[in-house]
């Protein structure tokens, strides 16, 4: 999910930005549906979101997943090697986790401007979809993936029937869509040119409303997303449901005053309507080979000594439908099927909105008390006994 160095966040003040023709803003009136995801005070609201593609999720890990969240998205290649391709993965462990907690809502991952393989979907994909830089070439993600064109309207009807394919094969709840920000990166003007950057923007926005316009308003459309207050022009694009922010305090937005604008973007995602998905860190990632060598427990342990400050920041902040999700990466060895103590906690609503005194914030829980101070990156969680 994390961007290359060409796509890496820019500057949120981009000529390119204002080319784009304007969406019609979602109605916010009370805020985000509450009940589209099934969003509880009564522990951490908690977003799992992971793939295990090497073998079928056990069913030790089915219960864990029913019982630790309800609100689940799987990603790319998710069961493809048992299964025959991921839409048929992520379709069997929906099944599954429904069979233990109905209520649970299970996300489809399709990346927006990506051709990840692991998906039979794409044997009906047609090479003139796929986006050419200046020079007439292919453009890719990597050397094998390319990249697609959303400005493509047979494009964007052939992905929005993709994903209610997915919906149907399963009991699946909706869709979370990857690397809109790789599309808004002013980068793209210097591979595709700026008009048809603008028209890539446009298509993409078309895409996902699109997208939602078959689904039905009862589906999910979660996309990934704003970071630092950029990219927030897409709360207001028709069709969006939530937005994650990825990389809260990882992957070049570490900054007290990223943080503090991600935090500050989830009461302005809230006020349009949206639900925000905060993906925290434990201070490293699986993209830092020397950490991955490390055995599993020794991560796991110093991802839960890890947890205060992220959870902290995100408790401070937090409004009524949104998410904490923890891990160090995005598949089952990262830790997204490992437990944290703090998250079998009982929480109970807000007491207080949070109190800033510069990067210092404090706030009150009916089960907990938080403190957390952006510049010193310190936390303190005080849980009342239950």
């Amino acid at each position: 999910m994390v961007d290359t160095p060409i796509f890496r966040r820019w500057s949120f003040t981009v000529a390119l930005l204002a080319l784009a023709p304007a969406a019609s803003a979602q109605d916010p009136s009370a805020g985000p549906d509450v009940t589209l995801t099934g969003f509880s005070w009564d522990r951490v609201p908690l977003n799992i979101h992971f793939a295990k593609r090497d073998a079928d999720l056990t069913d030790a890990e089915i219960a864990f997943l029913a019982s630790h969240s309800g609100f689940i998205a799987l990603e790319k290649g998710h069961g493809a090697s048992t299964h025959g391709s991921t839409e048929a993965g992520i379709a069997d462990t929906a099944r599954r986790i429904k069979a233990l907690n109905s209520e649970a809502n299970v996300l489809f991952y399709l990346n927006g401007f990506i051709n990840w393989g692991g998906y039979e979907s794409f044997e009906s994909y047609r090479p003139e979809w796929t986006l050419r830089d200046l020079e007439g070439n292919v453009v890719t993600k990597t050397r094998d993936v390319v990249r697609p064109d959303p400005s493509n309207a047979e494009f964007r009807e052939w992905w929005s029937d993709v994903v209610v394919a997915a919906l149907q094969r399963g009991p699946v709840d909706g869709v979370f869509i990857d690397a809109i920000p790789q599309a808004l990166s002013p980068s793209l003007v210097t591979i595709v040119g700026a008009e048809k950057a603008q028209a890539v923007i446009a298509g993409l926005r078309e895409m996902i409303a699109l997208t939602k316009r078959k689904i039905g308003p009862d589906r999910i459309v979660l996309v990934n997303g704003i970071r630092a207050g950029a990219y927030q022009e897409i709360l207001d694009w028709e069709g969006i449901d939530g937005v994650m922010i990825e990389h809260f305090d990882a992957i070049n937005t570490t900054d007290p005053e990223d943080l503090k604008a991600d935090l500050d973007s989830i009461a302005i995602a809230t006020r349009k309507g949206k639900f925000v998905v905060l993906k925290g860190w434990p201070g490293f990632t699986w993209l830092e080979k020397e950490m991955m060598a490390r055995p599993h427990a020794e991560l796991l342990a110093l991802a839960r000594e890890k947890i205060t400050f992220p959870l902290a920041c995100y408790l401070v902040a937090v409004q009524p439908g949104s998410y904490f999700c923890y891990s160090w990466g995005y598949t089952n060895i990262h830790g997204m099927l490992d437990s944290y103590p703090e998250l079998e906690r009982p929480l109970g609503p807000p007491k207080t909105d949070a109190i800033w005194d510069g990067m210092t914030a404090t706030r009150e829980f009916a089960q907990a008390k938080i403190w957390v101070n952006l510049e010193t990156k310190e936390a303190r969680i005080d849980w009342r006994a239950p």
